[in-house]
């Protein structure tokens, strides 16, 4: 039978931005936290482009959700269904109701199958698959191993997805394995965005990357419609007073599903009630704090913050909310500022990656000393494939600050240095 129960500190979502901020938190002294989350598992999804690729095993990126929450916190296994802030009280699916006295909202996103006719036919049918699942990633890496030759399409739809770099990680290492075992391929990205990326320095940096592999980069290109019996995918041409239609035959294809805020959430008073549809959280995107309900938080993937839906925002969102709210709980104003920084490693070779970092100046903004992260090198793509998970799973999780991405320096060696620990600890 459900239970009520009340929790001065209450956090929806126990992925990365909830698990950092209880963490946080507990660390602040805060006695009465409460988590809630249906999850077993927690995933490190960064890694799932490398699953895809077939360079990492899908099972390296799952490890039990009771072994990242922080001791002391309370973990309500459940799913939220319901938020009322009047009342402040959040209702779960089993019938329980949970009060609180302060709330941060950190459920994530979930993907949108019915956004695109024909998307949840397509995936897995053996010629299609997404990288945004940990079900259908290995997928990935059987399509492109087992490819002989034809159209590879890959797709990146115009609304706001979790690491928005990924659609195009993906493409790099399918074309570079490719051209490493001689099968001709015609590589084509069909784009709903203007251009390869939106920061002009690491664009410039991607469009010699598309020129290298011969792509077909075909922007403003909004992916409708998905024929999986015909193989064919129809784009509308977003830039086209008339919307025309075009339609790509492919043999096999990568899909981004497009995403919206859990239907919980969309279904709440706390999206901005003018603009309705994708639910993000209405928030101040410096403090985070709701704009209307000055004791709910949120951050992470489900914020409506203007910056790019990535871990490492929520890296730096975490120590901004656990500030903001321990300042309001003691009766003063938030003023803690998170500056919209970003870091999106975009892998563009099979021991290639491109480090991009940036804030609300729309300005890069590297972290890391002593090296030009604003270029393709092997030392960052051993950073993603090692050293971040590493700190992810041992410091950031655990409520610890990481020593870049946007927090103090780091030298180059002692980021190579952590990266061949965590090696050597995953060969064991």
């Amino acid at each position: 039978m459900a239970q009520n129960s009340r929790h001065k500190i209450l956090i929806i979502g126990g992925g990365t931005a909830g698990l950092t901020v209880a963490a946080r938190l507990r660390r602040a002294g805060e006695s009465d936290v409460a988590i809630i989350e249906p999850s077993e598992k927690h995933f490190y999804q960064p890694l799932w482009t490398l699953v895809g690729a077939g360079a990492v095993h899908r099972e390296a990126t799952a490890r039990s959700e009771s072994d990242y929450i922080a001791a002391g916190v309370t973990w309500i296994k459940d799913w939220a269904s319901e938020i009322s802030p009047e009342s402040k009280c959040v209702a779960t699916r089993s019938g329980a109701r949970v009060a609180y006295d302060f709330l941060i909202v950190a459920p994530g996103l979930e993907l949108n199958w019915e956004a695109i006719a024909g998307l949840r036919e397509a995936v897995g049918d053996g010629s299609v698959s997404t990288n945004y699942t940990y079900e259908n990633a290995p997928q990935t890496w059987d399509l492109i191993r087992n490819f002989k030759g034809g159209t590879v399409l890959f797709h990146m739809p115009g609304t706001p997805i979790k690491c928005p770099g990924a659609p195009q990680k993906i493409m790099y290492l399918a074309a570079d394995h490719f051209r490493r075992n001689k099968i001709s391929a015609n590589v084509i990205y069909g784009s709903a965005t203007p251009t390869i990326y939106g920061i002009k320095e690491y664009a410039a940096v991607l469009d010699t990357v598309v020129r290298r592999y011969e792509i077909d980069a075909r922007f403003s290109h909004d992916l409708v419609e998905i024929r999986p019996d015909k193989k064919e995918a129809i784009f509308v041409q977003k830039n086209d007073p008339a919307k025309a239609r075009v339609t790509i035959g492919y043999d096999i294809m990568h899909v981004t599903p497009p995403q919206v805020a859990p239907e919980f959430i969309r279904n709440s008073t706390l999206p901005a009630q003018q603009e309705p549809g994708l639910g993000w959280v209405e928030v101040d995107q410096y403090t985070l704090q709701h704009k209307r309900y000055p004791n709910i938080f949120a951050l992470g993937d489900v914020a409506s913050s203007p910056n790019a839906k990535t871990g490492a925002a929520a890296l730096k969102q975490a120590p901004v909310v656990v500030s903001n709210l321990l300042a309001v709980m003691r009766g003063a104003l938030p003023t803690a500022n998170y500056n919209g920084y970003v870091a999106c490693p975009i892998t563009t070779a099979y021991g290639k990656l491109l480090l991009c970092e940036f804030d609300y100046t729309g300005k890069p903004t590297p972290t890391i000393p002593f090296i030009n992260t604003a270029s393709e090198r092997y030392d960052t793509w051993l950073l993603k494939r090692y050293g971040l998970p590493w700190l992810y799973w041992n410091l950031m999780l655990r409520g610890r600050d990481v020593p870049f991405l946007g927090a103090r320096a780091i030298r180059k060696q002692d980021a190579l240095r952590r990266a061949e620990q965590y090696a050597a600890s995953e060969a064991k």
